[in-house]
């Protein structure tokens, strides 16, 4: 779709996105309503938690990530550090059944 922020002949595409919120419900709400207001349809969202349950969960998070993580904290923001586009002709990817 034009005017999606995708590049020419994408289908759609996966982002990796840093928000903050009161919990993280809202924090995903707040995801999916900018993304709707960038014309984009999500499809699905995942939230992962905060640094310290994150860190609680054993996860490696580098000093970039956890400096984009502040930032959103500090800015009261959705900040979109990724994007994946996919296209139609596009094969998977690694180990995993193809649907």
């Amino acid at each position: 779709m034009d005017g999606d922020g995708l590049p020419k002949g994408a289908t759609g595409a996966a982002l990796m996105i840093y928000a903050s919120g009161v919990d993280e419900p809202e924090a995903v709400r707040e995801t999916v309503a900018i993304l709707k207001r960038a014309d984009m349809a999500p499809l699905d969202v995942t939230g992962y938690g905060t640094l310290d349950e994150r860190m609680e969960q054993g996860h490696d998070i580098s000093d970039d990530e956890r400096d984009l993580m502040q930032r959103a904290l500090d800015e009261n923001s959705v900040i979109v550090a990724q994007m994946t586009p996919f296209f139609e002709d596009q094969k998977p990817v690694g180990k995993g059944r193809s649907n």
